[in-house]
């Protein structure tokens, strides 16, 4: 079966990960996904010892739910193609960081967000040392046999998934793919279906939200603009078999209920899930 993850930030915050990974569990999902954002608890992570490792490592056991992949959000903040060399150096080091610590807990993907600037101009010496320092995090993603997927994003060099693609094959490495975000495409005038299949192939998990114009965060399953059965049409004509990751924020929940709203959310991916399993048995 195809798995379906959910993001750590559709819980609370506050919830250990002992108990976010047990209802993670409760309202039907197979693993969890990890985000290390910009924030200094979550950066911290990068930096935890044995200890605090062990203790996550024991947590997913007890628990039985893996966390498959991470979602580094900080390099919107850090980016890798920023024109201050301190600034960029920074990003560098988180994404070191994030690899091996995937690596240590037995993560899969790292999703890696395709900004090459977000907080500062973009300009041709943006992208070009985002692709170096991709290049960069292709060989660490080698060393520790791990994939990076490349996110497209709101900045104009991966604002859909053709431009994303680029930047996949200008890296040139088995190792560094797509990790496409269906309602950021939408968000940005793309149609998902379409740009889906471009990446045949290519593609190594999806996050499935719902969007609209310009809003890419925050919009209930099935109050936006993503067409969710021409887009899981086109992932089961790719042949595309990973994961899938639903993507949530307990902090803009309109319900009350984060929990419930994620086992909500379950059920509405539910029957888009099937038909991709249900063409995994066909082949």
């Amino acid at each position: 079966m195809i798995p379906i993850g959910l993001y750590e930030k559709a819980l609370p915050a506050e919830w250990s990960w002992p108990r976010r990974l047990a209802a993670t569990a409760e309202a039907g999902y197979d693993f969890a996904e990890i985000s290390i954002d910009e924030t200094d608890e979550r950066l911290g992570r990068l930096d935890w010892g044995p200890k605090e490792r062990g203790a996550l490592r024991r947590a997913i056991e007890n628990s039985g739910v893996r966390i498959l992949t991470m979602c580094l959000s900080a390099l919107r903040t850090f980016p890798l193609g920023s024109h201050t060399p301190g600034l960029r150096l920074h990003s560098l080091t988180i994404l070191r960081k994030a690899i091996a610590f995937a690596a240590d807990v037995g993560l899969g993907i790292v999703q890696v967000p395709g900004y090459d600037a977000f907080y500062e101009p973009q300009d041709a010496d943006t992208a070009s040392l985002l692709l170096d320092g991709l290049r960069q995090g292709a060989e660490w993603a080698s060393e520790n046999c791990l994939m990076l997927g490349l996110e497209n994003v709101d900045v104009p060099i991966s604002e859909s998934i053709h431009a994303t693609m680029r930047l996949v094959d200008a890296v040139r490495s088995p190792w560094v793919q797509i990790y496409p975000d269906m309602a950021n495409v939408a968000a940005a005038g793309f149609h998902p279906p379409d740009e889906l299949r471009l990446a045949k192939d290519h593609i190594v998990a999806v996050h499935v939200k719902d969007g609209l114009p310009h809003t890419i965060r925050g919009v209930p399953y099935g109050e936006g603009i993503v067409p969710f059965a021409a887009t899981f049409a086109a992932l089961r004509e790719s042949a595309f078999r990973g994961p899938l990751i639903v993507e949530m924020w307990a902090s803009m929940d309109r319900t009350g209920d984060p929990f419930s709203a994620a086992r909500a959310a379950r059920v509405f991916v539910r029957p888009y899930q099937e038909v991709l399993d249900a063409a995994g048995k066909t082949t």
